[in-house]
């Protein structure tokens, strides 16, 4: 606890099932601290032409104001009350993945990784833990990139446990239509569409799967190693046009919008997003750019979504040392 004994108090932010939580860590100095601002997470409607949503409530429990979402978070974002000061979640929570990728490193710098569209990549690799992205998009003939978005997961843990989530290709995006298709053990996984419905398997009763909304959001947890909070989102019409995305009729480039969080990443931990919570990383991008972009494509791409043959993979790592080990 020296780290924290300079300051009196710091803020660090969490994430639950619904909302983002602001927790005061105290330092030696038991003074008064700052009061700690109440927030929550909401999803802005029509309200005639202006897409807003009541937000803060007074003292009467009534109406204080309404709140907007910044353009980088259309569809979801946090406000800050009283005072009705939006912001993304992207911004605040380190293991953010959003949009067209963009994420927050385990050390708090954002960055972007694009990958490329219809391939797959090591976006964590540890020696119990492998998670890859499969990334679509769309190429853009004035760029020398595609626009991407993280379509699923494939998660590897334990000795071969493999757990895959993703959105289906859609053409017409409906927030109530659940698009998620979530497998386990190459096994098609149902779970009801009800809020706080939860999915545990026989083999592994620390994992589980929670519905957060009745539709296309969900808590994935495994016990003591991490948390994933996935949202399905599509591109709107409006973000197609302010961003020039090029969305078709046949194809509203359907995606998730994720948060990670980990308990047990061992110092070796390695990919896109898993080497920022190394104790030796240095982040070696320029973070005063608007876009700093992470490079070095080819290390983390992988042959498949439950591959673990990308450059810096790490997944059982121990036990092929081993095997070599025996062999000679």
């Amino acid at each position: 606890m020296a780290a924290l004994s300079a300051r009196p108090w710091m803020l660090l932010v969490l994430f639950s099932s619904s909302c983002l939580l602001l927790v005061t860590v105290s330092g030696a100095d038991d003074k008064a601290q700052p009061p700690v601002p109440s927030y929550h997470i909401f999803s802005p409607g029509k309200i005639g032409k202006r897409t807003l949503q009541p937000t803060c409530l007074d003292n009467n429990n009534k109406t204080s104001c309404y709140g907007n979402c910044p353009s980088r978070c259309p569809n979801t974002c946090g406000v800050f009350c009283p005072g009705c000061k939006a912001f993304c979640p992207c911004d605040l929570i380190p293991g953010a993945v959003c949009g067209d990728p963009r994420f927050t490193g385990g050390d708090g710098n954002i960055f972007y990784f694009h990958g490329k569209k219809d391939q797959d990549f090591c976006i964590l690799s540890d020696s119990d833990l492998h998670i890859n992205a499969h990334f679509i998009g769309k190429s853009h003939p004035a760029k020398n990139r595609d626009f991407t978005w993280l379509q699923s997961l494939g998660i590897l843990f334990g000795s071969n446990h493999r757990l895959y989530f993703g959105v289906e290709k859609t053409m017409t995006w409906k927030d109530d239509v659940d698009r998620l298709i979530i497998t386990f053990d190459g096994e098609r996984i149902e779970v009801p569409t009800e809020l706080n419905a939860r999915w545990v398997p026989d083999s592994v009763p620390a994992l589980s799967i929670t519905r957060t909304l009745e539709a296309n959001r969900i808590k994935v947890e495994l016990k003591g190693v991490f948390t994933i909070m996935a949202h399905a989102i599509s591109i709107t019409e409006e973000d197609s046009k302010i961003h020039n995305y090029g969305v078709m009729p046949d194809d509203s480039l359907a995606h998730l919008d994720l948060a990670f969080k980990f308990q047990t990443l061992s110092e070796n931990v390695h990919g896109v997003l898993g080497q920022t919570y190394r104790p030796d990383y240095v982040n070696r991008l320029d973070v005063t750019k608007n876009m700093p972009i992470m490079g070095g494509t080819p290390d983390y791409s992988s042959s498949s979504i439950f591959a673990t043959d990308c450059a810096v993979a790490r997944y059982l790592e121990q036990q092929k040392i081993a095997m070599v080990t025996e062999i000679h």
